[in-house]
């Protein structure tokens, strides 16, 4: 899923994208779309704490 994810993003940010060129004229609100959900994507990361790796001991 984590490797789907972005694809499927990627394709409904295209496919909308296009819509909205279509019935707009003008890619202007996709814009400000990709600034919302680009903000909510990283907010959304904020929270996530990455354990860092511990070093493995040294062979005596």
């Amino acid at each position: 899923m984590t490797l789907l994810s972005p694809q499927i993003g990627g394709f409904f940010g295209t496919y909308l994208g296009g819509i909205v060129i279509d019935s707009t004229g003008s890619d202007q609100w996709m814009r400000y779309a990709d600034i919302v959900l680009a903000s909510l994507a990283a907010l959304a990361k904020l929270p996530i704490r990455q354990a860092h790796p511990r070093a493995a001991p040294a062979a005596v």
